[in-house]
């Protein structure tokens, strides 16, 4: 919690002004649920929007709704199947990059099924 508030003077974009229309709000996750941090962001002018600890939130469920991964753990997943950049065997940025560019060729080739 001590990272908290050197976290918040460095935001580099200056904060707008907050509205009724468009109020600034702070979505974080349970680790945040602590007196001291709920204090700093109602200080900045914060909508606190931190779940409780403990508290068990029940999701609904929705006939026909298939749960998916987010886009970047995907993405990582399919990257971390290259073992070459998994473990980074270049020492020159530029070809670490080229066989990035060539990964990511090969999985939307792959998906748009033009390899079998």
């Amino acid at each position: 919690m001590k990272l908290m508030k050197p976290t918040l003077e460095s935001i580099v974009a200056e904060k707008p002004e907050p509205t009724r229309k468009s109020p600034q709000n702070m979505c974080m996750d349970k680790g945040y649920d602590y007196p001291e941090v709920r204090e700093l962001l109602q200080d900045w002018g914060y909508t606190i929007h931190i779940p409780a600890r403990g508290e068990v939130k029940k999701r609904k469920k929705i006939p026909g709704y298939r749960a998916r991964h987010w886009v970047v753990e995907r993405t990582h997943s399919w990257l971390n199947r290259f073992r070459r950049l998994l473990i980074r065997w270049e020492k020159k940025a530029e070809n670490y990059l080229a066989m990035l560019h060539l990964a990511c060729t090969w999985i939307t080739y792959h998906a748009a099924g033009l390899f079998g």
